[in-house]
């Protein structure tokens, strides 16, 4: 849907700008350029100069803010403050600008507005966008991994949470039922143990690699044997999409870097 969303802007701006230019016909296409460059600039540089003194003095500021992070890295904040790049947001709230005034006549500047927040766009856009790659590598800028350590530990919580309740539910279920999630519950758990005591790089995902192979290729083992019976007529094509289908899920969940 942000996909589509985006293209439909990009879209948008192509079926507009023709017809902004020729109302913009007295303006010379070298000033209106000049103009979008210079409040491009000065977006960037706004935006640079606003997030560098925020930061560091809502640290200074904040007791709370002092207490749980420390002052971050000045390329970290270097990066956020490149990260300023204008879209749908921007070319909203400029056709937001009415097409008239109160007694009808044309708002003044519109289209004015319009090209130069197409140029901000584009600018910010094409200059922030392509240089960030290359702006993170010269900053020496890499992953903590805190996210993925995190998502391991509210895993791991969450799993414990829910063989806790298996544990309460014995007389209301099946017992076989029960034992069959109570082990499954107990397997997430340890792969989970055992992927945060191996990985010493933090970045890693939350399944072991070896693991994981293993995982991918019982499913291929999987696959392959319904396939086979599928060809001898064993079973039929309705039984085998349905069985692709819970082997789809299963691999979605693999790559997906976690377990459930």
């Amino acid at each position: 849907m942000v996909f589509l969303l985006n293209g439909l802007v990009f879209v948008l701006i192509g079926l507009q700008l023709p017809r902004i230019l020729r109302t913009l016909s007295g303006h010379s296409l070298k000033q209106l350029v000049w103009h979008g460059v210079l409040i491009s600039c000065a977006a960037i540089g706004v935006r640079i100069a606003w997030v560098f003194p925020s930061t560091y003095l809502l640290h200074l500021m904040s007791v709370f803010l002092r207490k749980r992070d420390s002052y971050p890295a000045w390329q970290n904040v270097a990066i956020v403050a490149w990260t300023g790049m204008r879209g749908v947001l921007s070319l909203a709230a400029a056709l937001a600008v009415p097409l008239t005034l109160w007694d009808g006549s044309p708002f003044p500047g519109r289209d004015y507005i319009l090209f130069i927040t197409f140029c901000v766009i584009l600018v910010t856009l094409v200059l922030q966008g392509l240089t960030l790659p290359v702006l993170i590598r010269r900053l020496g800028v890499v992953d903590d991994g805190l996210a993925n350590v995190e998502e391991r530990t509210a895993r791991l919580k969450a799993n414990e949470a829910a063989l806790a309740y298996l544990a309460e539910v014995d007389s209301k279920f099946p017992p076989d039922i029960v034992e069959r999630l109570r082990v499954e519950y107990d397997d997430r758990i340890r792969q989970l143990e055992v992927c945060d005591n191996i990985s010493g790089d933090r970045s890693d995902g939350l399944i072991a690699p070896s693991y994981q192979r293993l995982q991918q290729d019982a499913l291929d083992v999987e696959r392959r044997t319904i396939i086979q019976l599928r060809d001898e007529y064993i079973i039929n094509d309705e039984v085998l999409r349905r069985i692709q289908s819970d082997i789809d899920h299963a691999e979605a969940r693999l790559h997906a870097h976690g377990v459930e």
